[in-house]
Parts: structure tokens; C-alpha cells; sequence
């Protein structure tokens, strides 16, 4: 079968070679051409089965045409979101997203930007992990387009799509006190990440703030190398008459769904003995007995804003923009009234 070329799309619609280019690389918008001459040349190049050749493109544009995407958890509901919007608005622009996950480890990090950079990818889209700041500066110094979203470095200045955490946790805690709750407790990892301790002293300010003294025994900060029988251990202390507290603010979906768990598994009843309220939203919520309260993340938002982001630095503006957008809220029944 005989290779369709552009002047065979050119001559078939009868338009320009330039102008059939500037529709299939997707700069139509760029190049002021016409919506009807657009349609008309992408219906022909589907007519005509038009395959690109996409390293003869690469090498004559310096472009790959693709996005490296590296996040920290595939299975965190964040995780699929993100990586689906980040993956919609790519497409819109013409660009492939290669995808990988570092598992919340510094190293992994490390392999997969080396991984994508070696790739080509014109790029890059990341969720940071803890002590993997390294390989971000690595990427500054290269002058390789990056974006990081959800988490960020304070002593770094790097373009970024963040949620205000700070923001999120302290109208979280601010509503768990307008139901009438004075002793709450909140239930975070351990760890140097700023957006998990930007929670903590969100929750710590809106406690001080209505009145209420923070007391550091309702704070239970959870290892990641001992994930579930800290969070058993930490409920199991929360919940007990003598240290009972009357509400539990978790810091992410993951410590809340284990929370839950071991909340079931002593009998204690959501919201009559205790309520919950969680940050990040978790597809369980709603299996629950009485649907989570929790602050949500605009996942969509965040994933067009990182793609519109990195396509400004490939295209060499290289302006420092880092974006706070705020959570929403959604109210179950996991909170007395």
C-alpha cells in the first residue's frame, strides 16, 4: 500500500501542504486556519488512513511530541485522576503521555527521570517524593521542562500546580468545630513532605485560632514502615475512654480508609461515638456504612493546568509560576450534627 503523504491530504482537500501540516501538528488555532478547512483536513487524513512518520517529525522538530508523567502511588485515587486529566488535555494538544510511578521512593524517582529524560520526552509532569529533591535540581541544571504537581519543596523554585493545604485543613478542622467538636484529633505520616505538615499546621491554627488548645497526644503521626499496625495502634489510643477523643481529621484517603477499618473492627459507631472527616477523596468513601466527609482536590483542573504549564516551558517561556488552587468540600454523614 502506497504511503499517504502530506500533498496527497493537499491535494485531496485542495488546500496547501503548509496548511494540511499546520491542522496535523496541531497548529491550526496558532496559524488562524479556518475551523471549516480544519475539519476538512483531518476528516481527509482519517480518509486517506494517514500514518505520520514520527521519527522523521522528531528529528526535523526537535520534538518528540510526548510527556513523561511521574507519580507517587498508583493506587491513590489521586494517582488516577491526575494521571486521566493530565492524559485528556495532553491528547488535545497532540501529545502522548509516557507514564511511570516511583512508589513514593527517592530512588525509584531518580531512575524514572533518567528513564523518560533518555526517552526524549519533551517534558516532564511529576509528583515529588520525599528526599527527591536531587533529581530535581539534576533537571534545572540539564534546563529540561518540568512541571511538579500536588507536592512541592519551599527552598525550591520550580513551576508548580498545588492545592493550598494549609487552606484546606484549616476549613476541615474550622467545620469539624462548628459541629461542636472540641476534642479532634488528626492522624498524618511522618514526614519532611511540606504539603503533609502545611496540613498539620492548617489543623494546629484552626484549633488555636476557635479557642482550643492543641493537644499533642490527638496528634498521631503514622510511619510508612510501619503503615497499618500504626494506624491500628493509633485508633485503638483514640478511641479508648480514658484518652477518647470525639472526632479524627485524617490527613490523606489512605490513613482514612485504614482508620476506618480498625474503627469497625472495635465497634465504634461513625458519627455517634466518633466523627470523620478525611483530606482527598477515596472511591470507598462511599461504600462506607455513612458516606466520608472529606475536602476533594479538582483533579481535571490540575491536570490541564500542569499540561498548559509544560507546554509554555517547551515552548520557551521559561516564567517561575507556582499555582494554589483550592479544595471543595463534600459533606457525608460521617460528622455529627
Amino acid at each position: 500500500m502506497k504511503k499517504v503523504l502530506l500533498k496527497d491530504i493537499a491535494r485531496h482537500v485542495g488546500v496547501s501542504t503548509a496548511l494540511v501540516s499546520y491542522v496535523l501538528n496541531g497548529q491550526a488555532e496558532e496559524k488562524q486556519v479556518s475551523k471549516e478547512n480544519a475539519a476538512r483536513i483531518l476528516a481527509a487524513a482519517e480518509e486517506l488512513n494517514y500514518r505520520p512518520n514520527q521519527i522523521a517529525k522528531s528529528l526535523k522538530t526537535q520534538k518528540t511530541h510526548t510527556i513523561g508523567l511521574i507519580v507517587a502511588d498508583i493506587n491513590y485515587r489521586f494517582s488516577s485522576g491526575i494521571t486521566s486529566a493530565i492524559e485528556a488535555e495532553a491528547k488535545k494538544k497532540n501529545f502522548t503521555v509516557i507514564f511511570g510511578c516511583s512508589n513514593e521512593s527517592a530512588e525509584k524517582f531518580d531512575e524514572l527521570v533518567t528513564v523518560l529524560v533518555n526517552r526524549q520526552v519533551d517534558g516532564l509532569i511529576m509528583v515529588p517524593t520525599e528526599n527527591s529533591e536531587p533529581a530535581i535540581h539534576r533537571l534545572q541544571r540539564s534546563e529540561i521542562p518540568f512541571v511538579l504537581v500536588d507536592r512541592n519543596f519551599p527552598n525550591l523554585l520550580a513551576n508548580s500546580i498545588l492545592i493550598d493545604n494549609y487552606k484546606a485543613a484549616y476549613d476541615s478542622t474550622s467545620y469539624l468545630i462548628k459541629q461542636g467538636h472540641t476534642r479532634i484529633a488528626f492522624i498524618n505520616y511522618q514526614t519532611t513532605m511540606f504539603h503533609l505538615n502545611e496540613r498539620k499546621r492548617g489543623y494546629i491554627d484552626a484549633l488555636s485560632d476557635n479557642g482550643i488548645e492543641p493537644v499533642e497526644q490527638l496528634i498521631k503521626l503514622i510511619k510508612s514502615t510501619s503503615f497499618k499496625p500504626d494506624v491500628d495502634k493509633a485508633i485503638n489510643y483514640l478511641v479508648g475512654h480514658e484518652h477518647k477523643c470525639d472526632a479524627i481529621f485524617f490527613a490523606t484517603d489512605r490513613l482514612a480508609i485504614t482508620g476506618l477499618q480498625e474503627i469497625n473492627r472495635q465497634k465504634v459507631k461513625v458519627p455517634e461515638d466518633v466523627s470523620v472527616f478525611s483530606f482527598d477523596e477515596a472511591e470507598a468513601f462511599d461504600l462506607f456504612y455513612c458516606p466520608i466527609s472529606h475536602a476533594r482536590q479538582p483533579l481535571e483542573k490540575m491536570g490541564k493546568l500542569a499540561v498548559n504549564a509544560l507546554l509554555d516551558l517547551i515552548h520557551k517561556n521559561k516564567i517561575i509560576n507556582q499555582i494554589y488552587l483550592e479544595s471543595d468540600f463534600v459533606y457525608g454523614k460521617s460528622c455529627r450534627e
